[in-house]
């Protein structure tokens, strides 16, 4: 929800407290000046809301009598489905508001709930239990989240103040093409100006953004995501290992995880057969023993391109792992 957006919102919950509001008082609970609270004030009015304006020296506005806010009607499916992503997206650490803007949204709904309904959904919430762990919170400014995904709808270029992992900031244009969730994180990416190339950029470390005047095309056949996860899997780490494995694509990936490797088909060897694939895997690690571990899990034949030093890791794991075989539980 846009700042303004909110704000309305905020007016409406306070003339709806009853008795007549004078613009100064509204101008000050809002936080705003007063041409702008009649500005919300007409754009209640525009939603078909009955405010009513009182002249005179203790004048204002307020709504008309009997006035209330139509209840929020839900399903038990629909109200499970809003509170239950409410709390998924925050433990996903994917919701852009802080914790307690998310126990009011939770509280709110449940509010207008029937009793019987919400006395089932409280005892859900109190029961429940995630083998996932909740993933640590990197909130993005919302404003800054909704924007970037209007620009990326109209095709709107947008000025970015940007804070790199080094603590570089940079002023840019970004002409964004997509916005992706990723492991707790939101990263929009697109063509960048600094650079002339597409680039993916964390939301978390967006200072400001601001919307620009003109357009743009989106390349034909663009997969936000697929970018995305390529570029995560390009940033540099102590070790660049490159392998070649025996297998598809899709059998890599299912075993790979998103984000840290970049997996491309190599040609049929006709000598070998057509039913026998490899794939060639391009990844950074700061440790080669990780690296061996993940081998394991695999369980596809593999040769070693580079570095050397990784065939030293995995004969260490490989003599552990016989080790551990061989040994008997007295």
């Amino acid at each position: 929800m846009t700042r303004p957006t909110a704000r309305v919102l905020a007016l409406l919950e306070i003339l709806q407290t009853g008795g007549t509001r004078t613009v100064a008082d509204l101008a000050d609970r809002l936080g705003v000046d007063e041409r702008t609270v009649r500005r919300y004030i007409d754009h209640l009015i525009d939603l078909d809301v009955p405010v009513r304006s009182v002249r005179g020296r203790y004048g204002g506005y307020r709504l008309a009598p009997g006035y209330r806010m139509p209840p929020l009607m839900l399903t038990d499916e629909e109200a499970l489905a809003v509170l239950l992503g409410l709390v998924a997206g925050r433990r996903a650490g994917l919701v852009t508001t802080s914790v307690a803007a998310t126990e009011s949204a939770a509280a709110k709904v449940r509010r207008v709930l029937p009793e019987a309904l919400g006395r089932r959904l409280d005892a859900l919430l109190a029961t429940a239990d995630f083998t996932a762990p909740a993933r640590p919170v990197t909130t993005p400014e919302t404003g800054v989240l909704l924007m970037l995904a209007e620009a990326a709808r109209h095709r709107r270029p947008v000025a970015l103040t940007y804070t790199a992992w080094n603590g570089r900031r940079s002023e840019r244009t970004l002409h964004p093409y997509g916005i992706v969730a990723h492991s707790g994180r939101w990263y929009v990416t697109g063509a960048d100006s600094a650079s002339g190339e597409v680039r993916t950029f964390r939301l978390d470390r967006i200072e400001a953004a601001a919307e620009l005047p003109g357009s743009y095309e989106v390349p034909v056949g663009f997969d936000a995501t697929d970018r995305v996860l390529s570029g995560l899997a390009e940033v540099p780490y102590l070790h660049e290992v490159s392998l070649r494995v025996q297998g598809t694509a899709e059998q890599v990936r299912a075993r790979l995880p998103a984000g840290i490797a970049t997996v491309r088909e190599l040609p049929a060897d006709p000598e070998a057969g057509e039913d026998v694939r490899w794939v060639r895997i391009l990844l950074r690690a700061e440790r080669l023993e990780w690296v061996a571990s993940v081998l394991a899990w695999l369980d596809l034949p593999f040769v070693i391109e580079s570095p050397d030093a990784l065939r030293d890791h995995v004969r260490a794991l490989a003599r552990r792992l016989a080790d551990c075989a061989d040994d008997v539980v007295g």
